[in-house]
């Protein structure tokens, strides 16, 4: 499938400066002000309205962004596939394609599953509707935020005093480190 890309694009067409995301937030291109995916964030996540983020639909951590295609961009033609292969070819963030993916479109979704998958090897996440696609990106925004090296599986360790002398001085205190 032979998708060009447009040489009049002569800036990033990808804003890296959405680094800045603080955590438990997601800046959202202001195109999805007033929508029902916007709404869907109200109460669970901080929303930041941004314009100018070129491509991309959702910037979730200074590393990873969503770029969102509806019923609509996937029904009427292949406008989404030249918005996919420009992210690719301009951008060094991981991007997450999440698709809307109803019965009406449903037809479609095998081979865009195939272009975005296979051929610009981004992950493909297939939501049923707008409300569905907010609460995805809501779990991304708070996995995102979490602790990235900790382990919930795994108990934390206690720490130990390993000087000696450190060790010596506490036990001066009256009732601390004596042997019954």
């Amino acid at each position: 499938m032979d998708v060009s890309v447009s040489p009049s694009v002569s800036s990033t067409p990808v804003r890296v400066g959405a680094n800045a995301v603080p955590y438990g937030h997601v800046i959202v291109n202001e195109k999805w002000r007033g929508s029902q995916l916007a709404h869907g964030f109200q109460g669970r996540i901080t929303v930041i309205f941004e314009d100018g983020l070129g491509l991309v639909d959702f910037h979730i951590s200074k590393r990873l962004c969503v770029l969102y295609i509806s019923e609509a961009d996937l029904v009427v033609g292949n406008s989404y596939k030249r918005k996919l292969v420009q992210f690719r070819n301009a951008s060094t963030l991981n991007g997450i394609v999440v698709l809307e993916k109803t019965q009406l479109s449903e037809q479609y979704f095998p081979g865009v599953q195939k272009f975005v998958v296979l051929e610009l090897g981004m992950t493909l996440l297939p939501v049923a509707s707008q409300t569905e696609a907010s609460h995805l990106i809501t779990q991304l925004v708070r996995e995102e935020s979490r602790e990235q090296d900790r382990n919930p599986f795994q108990r934390r360790t206690h720490s130990v005093l390993s000087d000696a002398r450190v060790l010596a001085t506490v036990q001066q205190i009256p009732g601390v480190g004596k042997v019954k």
